[in-house]
């Protein structure tokens, strides 16, 4: 047999072996207890529950424990300024002495924001976009308009505005929807001077009726006739009416057009 395997084979290698084991065992302890010594492995201060409380009070508890904090802010409509909404880390969270708290609280001031355009939006379109820009909505009125619930109009504090306007976030607009049944009144034209076909055009254009047509004096040509009187008429009294009113109409003869020089003869 070789020394080698001789010397395996003795006591003074088992020793040896069990020594060099047990020195690399010991190293391998000494190290993971000492790294859980400096790092407090599972030891640890409770970061105190501070969501609803008052930022002044938060702080001195913070400082009371030994934590160091930074705030921001964010604005909530419906929840008193100064109030803390969010905390990181968690509440009852194990961390060490000294660590940093971060904490969200409600601002006293409301951001600014713009107005969408909403004109032509309908009902419910208007309502996601309000609350896409953080507005909320507050009165609805109707008006006389052809389309049922499209906004007409936008108001803040009774004011009519337009896109673009600058409100604090949170705001609450009111709203002037279509009714859908389209103006319940329209503009009288006037009608004096016009010849009848331009009269008849323009009552049908205004959703009106033509009723009665009287002629005065003497027509020689009834293609060639003018509105000479008309009922009812137009005046700063009244100026509308109701849609479909029969407007009445008196004609006279009209002036004859002199032809062309070169058609005269």
């Amino acid at each position: 047999m070789s020394k080698f395997g001789t010397y395996i084979k003795s006591a003074s290698f088992g020793k040896t072996l069990l020594l060099a084991a047990g020195s690399v065992l010991a190293v391998v302890l000494i190290a993971f207890f000492s790294l859980s010594y400096y790092t407090r492995h599972g030891s640890g201060i409770p970061v105190p529950k501070l969501k609803g409380m008052n930022i002044d009070r938060a702080i001195q508890l913070l400082e009371e424990q030994g934590f160091e904090y930074k705030i921001d802010s964010a604005y909530i409509g419906d929840q008193p300024p100064g109030t803390v909404i969010e905390q990181d880390p968690d509440p009852e969270t194990n961390v060490k002495e000294g660590r940093v708290i971060y904490l969200t609280i409600v601002t006293t001031q409301a951001p600014m924001v713009s107005l969408p355009d909403m004109e032509q939006n309908n009902y419910r379109e208007a309502l996601a976009t309000l609350a896409n820009y953080s507005l909320k909505l507050g009165d609805t009125s109707y008006r006389s308009d052809i389309a049922r619930d499209r906004v007409l109009e936008v108001r803040f504090g009774g004011k009519v505005i337009g896109p673009g306007t600058k409100l604090p976030k949170g705001s609450s607009v009111d709203l002037v929807l279509g009714d859908g049944q389209g103006a319940s009144e329209v503009d009288i034209p006037d009608l004096l001077n016009q010849d009848l076909d331009a009269a008849r055009f323009a009552i049908k254009g205004a959703g009106l009726t033509l009723g009665t047509v009287t002629y005065e004096g003497t027509i020689t040509d009834s293609s060639n006739v003018i509105i000479v009187a008309q009922s009812p008429m137009p005046t700063d009294s009244a100026s509308k009416t109701s849609i479909g009113t029969r407007i009445n109409v008196t004609v006279s003869q009209g002036t004859a057009t002199p032809l062309p020089p070169d058609e005269q003869n």
